[in-house]
């Protein structure tokens, strides 16, 4: 391995840690507990290393979003896969979206909230946002109705998955009508 091949190595590798670390840490205490002078003590480089990496807390949180479209387009993907019929497939879909907002609300801020300076529908979108939207299209896509443009049809029913987690977050709905809330959106909007 080359001098060069061993740093671009090593340069990838405190990128991983400091993107962990952010994630780690907004997850425990919230986005406002990470800053980069917390960040630079945690993985023990210096605030210089790590604006070598990042600009700042916004390209982080942009970083961990991307990071988190992966995740949840690989959950929505293997949930519907395992489903048998397009119902089930919605179903399982709208089930895993709100499972990983749940289980991981500073990443789905991160996606959904704040400002990660990334481009969402836009030419420039990142391909890790593209594919999450993907990832809901592939199932959502077909059950849109006749008539009905594919892309809208899943921008609504991503809408109401997003409005469900987030008023289920603030409190604002009662977390034991989440299974009867998923099966009339599926039954409403989808045209199974």
């Amino acid at each position: 391995m080359s001098v060069q091949e061993r740093k671009q190595r090593e340069r990838a590798e405190r990128e991983r840690l400091i993107v962990a670390t952010a994630r780690e840490l907004a997850e425990q205490q919230g986005w406002d507990a990470v800053t980069t002078r917390r960040l630079a003590e945690r993985i023990e480089y210096s605030q210089p290393v790590l604006y070598s990496h990042f600009r700042g807390k916004r390209e982080i949180i942009g970083a961990v979003a991307l990071q988190g479209a992966t995740e949840l387009a690989r959950a929505v993907r293997a949930a519907t896969s395992a489903a048998d019929g397009p119902r089930a497939r919605v179903a399982a879909l709208a089930r895993a979206y709100l499972d990983f907002a749940a289980r991981n609300p500073a990443v789905y801020d991160a996606l959904f909230q704040l400002d990660g300076g990334l481009a969402y529908a836009q030419e420039d979108t990142p391909e890790p946002l593209k594919d999450a939207f993907a990832a809901l299209l592939e199932t959502l896509g077909e059950v849109g109705g006749d008539g009905v443009n594919p892309g809208l049809f899943t921008e609504l029913f991503w809408a109401s998955l997003h409005g469900l987690a987030t008023l289920t977050r603030a409190g604002r709905l009662l977390p034991e009508d989440a299974e009867p809330r998923v099966e009339l959106l599926v039954d409403r909007l989808a045209v199974l």
